[in-house]
């Protein structure tokens, strides 16, 4: 009776240890595959030594909520680059709860220290800090990380993810300032073709219609991140854009900022200042037509919005 115990506790030994050796046969090959994968991905930028350590001094907040400036920028236009896109993503630590707020460009602002100008001119001007006290004194949000994006990142994230192109349903023949030209009609872009269609303004909806062709874009790439296929291409991907990002946060809240706004974006709530009725167009010969906001009413819909 002992001998056949003994027996099978060898048995029961031999399988836990084939289990254990085939178990971390598998993690390494996953961890070599993943690794391969993010320098085959590092090896595909060409974004050289464009980074910058930007000077970023936002105070925590009272609430323990983290506020993000996320930034879009064009670096291959000039020089020095105007902010595209604009958002201000919170993250509540104590609810999980992520929102999401665009900032119109043309937003007519007061700059510390300059003259008033649009809304993206503060970064051309002083960077991501300047961008940040702007928005702190015009409409009193506290940020405390940032985030830039060059546009080139984004088209070689589409190309990995997708490389047949991302479906989307165009609403109208775009060409104006996009660098590409789109026909109306549903089908498959790819990245330069898809940043040209979330980038599109030319028509009367302007910053706001852009507004919702991010949102648009962000819904269509979520769909495709979630597939099976294009999961094995994530480190490829994170690799390949890691170049083109600049941020004073850590590679974990990167990757958890990542998750929120792209991958679980139908749980954000939303908002886009200034909101509706608050707001006329306006012209000013040193800025051209601006966005003047009736700053009380925003500033109100915003705190309402962040804090609640």
């Amino acid at each position: 009776m002992d001998t056949t115990r003994m027996e099978h506790k060898n048995k029961k030994k031999k399988r836990g240890r084939k289990l254990f050796l085939f178990l971390l046969v598998l993690l390494l090959i996953i961890t070599g595959y993943t690794v391969f994968q993010y320098y085959q991905g590092l090896q595909m930028a060409d974004a050289g030594d464009k980074k910058e350590n930007y000077e970023f001094n936002g105070d925590t907040d009272e609430n323990g909520r983290v506020n993000i400036l996320l930034m879009g920028v064009d670096s291959r236009s000039e020089e020095k680059s105007r902010t595209d896109t604009m958002m201000i993503a919170q993250i509540d630590p104590k609810t999980n709860e992520t929102k999401l707020v665009s900032l119109m460009r043309d937003i007519y602002v007061e700059i510390p220290g300059y003259q008033n100008y649009k809304l993206n001119t503060a970064f051309y001007l002083g960077g991501p800090e300047l961008l940040r006290k702007t928005i702190k004194q015009n409409f009193g949000v506290e940020i405390q990380h940032y985030m830039l994006v060059d546009f080139k990142g984004f088209e070689k994230t589409v190309d990995i993810l997708a490389p047949n192109g991302i479906k989307i349903d165009v609403e109208k023949a775009m060409s104006e300032n996009i660098g590409v030209q789109l026909e109306q009609g549903t089908q498959r872009l790819n990245g330069k073709e898809l940043l040209g269609y979330a980038r599109f303004r030319a028509d009367r909806e302007g910053d706001f219609g852009r507004v919702e062709r991010q949102q648009k874009v962000i819904s269509a790439v979520k769909e495709e991140a979630l597939s099976l296929d294009s999961l094995t291409k994530l480190p490829k991907m994170i690799g390949a854009t890691q170049p083109y990002i600049e941020t004073n946060m850590g590679k974990f809240d990167q990757l958890g900022l990542i998750k929120d706004v792209l991958l679980d974006s139908n749980n954000i709530k939303k908002l886009t200042i200034p909101v509706e009725g608050s707001y006329t167009n306006g012209y000013y010969e040193h800025a051209g037509s601006v966005i003047e906001i009736n700053f009380a009413q925003n500033s109100e819909e915003l705190q309402k919005f962040l804090n609640e």
